[in-house]
């Protein structure tokens, strides 16, 4: 099969699709591999690292998508890319069509195929291709957070960990899936005091038992998270319904109280966000302020950190990429249901249920 990498041309989005050794992989199954030129040099692979490991240099975009059977990619298509979509052309990358409709009807309407890594779905019920970039983005939510806290950036002046004798900042951290728990990580790690909220008393008790106490868990209700964030210094928005838009958890009212100078990291961004003011920002201008708070929603969080972020990312799609290349998506689909959870358009139809209820669109089946 036909398998190529374009450059990512979103704002400061240096993540490539496809590391060197997982293009020698599959050059070795077979397979012929294009990467589009500089494909990877945001994330320090260069071409000639491609070349010896047997893939083919492409010198522009429309050649790249024009050979390609099977396309990856890290971010979603954007609308100048939308004219290369085709019928015979299977796409595989985050989609996050939920709360992306120009790209749901530019997939129906070109009838493309299109795979999406972030509802992949393992015999586990775990989102395998999701979690990596999670991990990366709980992290670095912590801390864009804490430098933003800092008055050169527009916060409240404070050292996270403060010193003996100050007072630490205070994290908030809604959600206490994979984002989270990455979040609460490394903001316990920088010794800030912190909080966790979730609907699940289970995951509660992880991060207890994690922690033997030293990370508050509240049950998140509006009542909680409206009381929590009027003493916070630094709030993360760490919610993930798989496939679907995020829910509106903290609204403008509540904002309203918080301090001056607090920070807002809303990670939930790419399915709309869980804060009722957030809108997608960029690396080149990622904050904006709302009743005196910074909000922090930058859409491609992963990638700042390129180079860990597409070895964690490759590391983790390189055997589905493998199914889809040897056997065809068709039967890569129909024999795994993990891949078959990721189908999202085909043919013109919806084959997410949340993407389906979201875009108010029928469901299609495989059956």
């Amino acid at each position: 099969m036909r398998i190529a990498v374009p450059k990512e041309i979103m704002n400061n989005e240096n993540r490539v699709a496809l590391t060197p050794s997982g293009a020698q992989t599959l050059v070795h199954d077979g397979h012929e591999v294009l990467i589009e030129t500089g494909a990877g040099e945001g994330a320090s692979f260069l071409d000639s690292e491609y070349e010896a490991a047997g893939a083919s240099i492409v010198g522009t975009a429309e050649d790249t998508w024009a050979q390609a059977e099977l396309l990856l990619k890290v971010k979603e298509p954007l609308e100048s890319e939308y004219q290369y979509l085709r019928p015979d052309l299977t796409v595989f990358t985050y989609l996050h069509l939920a709360a992306d409709r120009p790209l749901t009807e530019a997939l129906v309407d070109a009838n493309t195929t299109a795979i999406a890594y972030e509802t992949v779905t393992d015999r586990h019920g775990t989102l395998p291709l999701l979690t990596p970039m999670s991990q990366v983005a709980g992290r670095l939510a912590a801390i864009e957070g804490t430098h933003h806290l800092l008055s050169t950036q527009g916060g409240r002046g404070l050292l996270v960990s403060g010193v003996p004798g100050t007072q630490p900042a205070r994290v908030v951290v809604i959600g206490g899936g994979q984002v989270g728990a990455s979040a609460v990580a490394m903001a316990h790690g920088l010794r800030a005091e912190v909080t966790v909220l979730d609907l699940d008393p289970h995951v509660l008790q992880r991060f207890d038992d994690q922690y033997a106490g030293g990370v508050r868990t509240l049950i998140s209700d509006p009542a909680t998270i409206e009381k929590e964030l009027q003493e916070a210094d630094l709030v993360i928005g760490a919610v993930l319904i798989p496939g679907s838009a995020a829910p509106k958890l903290v609204r403008e009212e509540t904002v309203k109280k918080m301090k001056e100078g607090a920070v807002l990291v809303d990670v939930a961004i790419d399915q709309g966000g869980c804060f009722e003011d957030s809108h997608p920002t960029t690396y080149d201008d990622p904050t904006f302020t709302v009743h005196d708070t910074v909000f922090y929603c930058v859409a491609n969080m992963p990638g700042a950190v390129p180079n860990t972020s597409t070895w964690a990312l490759s590391n983790a799609t390189l055997p589905y990429i493998l199914q889809l290349a040897d056997k065809g998506w068709e039967k890569a689909v129909a024999e795994n249901p993990a891949l078959k959870a990721g189908l999202s358009t085909h043919k013109g139809q919806i084959y997410s249920a949340p993407v389906a209820e979201a875009r108010g669109l029928p469901l299609a089946t495989l059956d």
